[in-house]
Formats: structure tokens, sequence, C-alpha cells
């Protein structure tokens, strides 16, 4: 595995590669299982692997977590070398974001919802260092999880704005055996609030089970939802949980097709975000 720092070095790195397939993983590194089973698909798909890790300040709030996120890339490095990557991209900010850096990407509407509403500025963040990420490693496929459906909906949205030559591809979500979804984030979680937090996947279990029982009112279904977070005492601010549309991520007035079930919570301190899509609704 050849680690590199410098934009264009990565970018001599691909052109050399040219005509071979390249599968690229954006992460922002403290590696779990869930960015390695990108990092595995992206290998059985493609003829290179690039994997970048890059905390990226863009997409942090002011009194949010940029200076605390976890890092460990010593660890990192390990299981990527372990599972035969090609390219570890690990930019500085100052190389992304040099002095007078003005030039930024958004995606309107669909980064205002759901966490958005929330988290103002993040999905320009996101969308901005994804692109200039696109740009740098020019991939045949790139691999987001399920887990952060709006990232993987709001990127979408971009590749296909600005013709990007590339495939989105979107995995499933990667789950402890508690179903608890696999984030970096987690780390934060004290014993006590770890054993809270699977509190999120059971209230998108009783919306699934709503769904499946023909109950097709996102407000009945958000009920319910809300119902199962507030039995759990460390459950903090519940900021949404209800049934979308998975395109516009809005509650329609009536569930067709597909509903996307989400739920963003804190548990303690930590702010955990979780979903499911259900398809063939009728």
């Amino acid at each position: 595995m050849e680690t590199i720092r410098i934009a264009r070095v990565m970018q001599d790195a691909v052109l050399k590669a040219r005509g071979r397939s390249i599968g690229f993983v954006p992460t922002m590194g403290a590696l779990h299982e869930g960015h390695l089973s990108l990092v595995r698909t992206a290998r059985a798909e493609n003829d290179l692997v690039v994997v970048s890790i890059f905390v990226n300040p863009l997409q942090f709030g002011p009194s949010e977590d940029l200076q605390r996120y976890p890092r460990d890339l010593e660890g990192d490095m390990e299981k990527l070398q372990a599972l035969e990557v090609d390219y570890l991209f690990l930019p500085e900010p100052e190389g992304m974001y040099p002095q007078g850096f003005c030039t930024f990407v958004e995606v309107q509407g669909l980064s205002e919802r759901l966490c958005g509403a929330f988290r103002p500025g993040h999905f320009r963040g996101v969308a901005t260092v994804v692109l200039k990420l696109f740009e740098i490693v020019q991939p045949t496929r790139a691999y987001f999880g399920q887990k952060d459906y709006q990232q993987s909906l709001i990127v979408r949205r971009m590749v296909e704005d600005l013709n990007l030559p590339l495939q989105v591809v979107v995995c499933p979500t990667v789950r402890e055996p508690d179903g608890l979804a696999m984030s970096s984030r987690n780390l934060y979680l004290s014993p006590q609030e770890r054993r809270a937090a699977p509190i999120l996947y059971k209230a998108l279990l009783k919306g699934q089970e709503a769904l499946l029982r023909g109950q097709r009112q996102p407000h009945r279904i958000r009920e319910l939802m809300h119902q199962v977070l507030r039995s759990e005492p460390l459950v903090g601010e519940v900021q949404y949980a209800s049934a979308y549309d998975p395109y516009t991520l809005e509650e329609p007035p009536v569930l067709r097709g597909s509903a996307l079930l989400a739920v963003a919570a804190f548990i303690g301190r930590t702010r955990l975000i979780d979903n499911l899509l259900i398809d063939g609704l009728k």
C-alpha cells in the first residue's frame, strides 16, 4: 500500500493507472467493520482501490466535535494494508483548503432536511470535500454506507447534476450483534450509554413493523418511534424520528412504494443516526 499526502501526487498516480478501474472509499478514519466492508466490496469490483482518510473541518459546526473526533491512523493503516488497498490518500487540511479558499458546493433542498436542519452548513462541507476528492482520485466507483443515507443521496444528486463520470455505490449498514449501527462516534459512548444505544434500532424496527402491518401515515409512525425512544432514560434530544420519502427526505401525507425510516437522537452527549429503507409498499 502506497501512502500519498499531496493531491498532485495522487492525481499523477491515478493517471498512470489509466484504463484500470478504480474503487474509492472516502473516510474520516477511526475505521470499523462498516468501513472495511466498503473496502472489501471495492476490492472485489475494481482493479485498484484508493481509500482516503481526512477529518474534514468544513463539515463540522463551531460547537461540534472536530478536535475530539476519533483518530487511530496507525490502526487504520494496519487494517487497510491487510485488505490490500493500493493507495491511502492522507491529505492535510492546508492542502485541501489553501489560503483564500472560497469555492463551495451545495446541493439545495436535500441538504436542509433531516440532519441538515440541525447541522447548518454540514452538507455543504460534505459535498465540497467529496467533489474535491473525486477530482483528485478520478474513481470509477465510489463507495458509501447506507447508515449515512442522506449523505449518499446528496452525493448521488451531485454526481448526476454535475455529470461526473463515476458510479456511486451504497452498501448495507453493518451492525453490532445488538443492532447498533457501526459508527466511529460509538467510541464516545460510556458502557452504560453503549447498552442504551440500540434503542435507535428498536425504534426503526417499530416503524418497520407498523409499515408492514399497513400503516401508511408518517405521523402515526412518528408517534410510535418516539414512544420507543422515550422509553430509554439515556435518550436526550430526539432531532427526528419518522418515515420519509426516500428521494425527497420529506414526510408525505401518505407513503407509497418505498419509505425511509430515519432517526437522529442523542445518547448522553453523543449524537447518533440510523435508518432503514423499506421497499414494496402498496
